[in-house]
């Protein structure tokens, strides 16, 4: 069980030592000390470890994650599990912009709030925010579910393709093309198994949630649709 004090050890050694890890290591739990909000930890992960970092990060922490599972003790900044392949990145606190920017699988639960652009660009990663987002969240969101147990802000899923959005309180607005559709049984369903895997089993009701996605108008150009462009 390794700890790595990064005001003692540079992080690009850390980092090199967790590319290092091979899928078979047993040394499988981390420990990060003193992160004091550096940029880039513990990014481009390929095995199933376990890292906790205790204190707050800076910029692109858990970016291009694979199986491994990052624990934040703290808030993250721009860009926390940007491009997620798979595996779990947890923030015990708020999230800056571009949180799982074009995330491709894995999972992202943030405890706090997410700020703009949460999701932006999302092909595959589910997130689940326990508070609200920013705004511009889901701009261009392709696949995967976004979760907002509090409010969103503005336009909202923005030129929204097949991502799947849930959020429980009030949006500001909704961006182009993006329009609330009804929840269905099987959403519920959908929805309660996600929050079960993020663990969030039993503390919110799913049927609280009101379900967005694309209305498919603008999927190619036409000449009427111009000025929502």
């Amino acid at each position: 069980m390794p700890v790595i004090d990064l005001r003692a050890t540079p992080l690009r050694e850390l980092n090199a030592a967790l590319h290092r890890l091979s899928p078979d290591t047993n040394e499988t739990h981390w420990t990060v000390t003193n992160p004091d909000g550096r940029h880039a930890v513990a990014v481009g992960l390929d095995a199933p470890v376990t890292v906790e970092v205790q204190g707050p990060v800076g910029y692109y922490c858990a970016g291009m994650n694979s199986r491994a599972t990052v624990l934040v003790h703290g808030n993250a900044g721009t860009g926390v599990a940007e491009n997620i392949m798979s595996g779990l990145v947890h923030v015990r606190g708020d999230a800056s912009q571009s949180a799982g920017a074009t995330g491709r699988g894995g999972l992202l639960r943030i405890d706090g709030n997410a700020s703009a652009r949460c999701g932006i660009s999302m092909k595959g990663v589910d997130i689940v925010v326990g508070g609200s987002v920013g705004h511009m969240s889901a701009f261009m969101a392709q696949a995967g579910t976004l979760v907002v147990f509090g409010d969103a802000g503005e336009a909202l899923g923005d030129s929204i393709y097949e991502a799947r959005l849930y959020v429980r309180g009030s949006v500001k607005s909704l961006g182009a093309d993006c329009v609330e559709k009804p929840v269905e049984d099987r959403h519920r369903q959908q929805l309660h198994a996600l929050l079960r895997r993020a663990g969030f089993d039993g503390e919110v009701d799913p049927s609280e949630f009101r379900r967005y996605g694309s209305a498919r108008q603008l999927y190619h150009f036409h000449t009427d649709n111009a000025g929502a462009y």
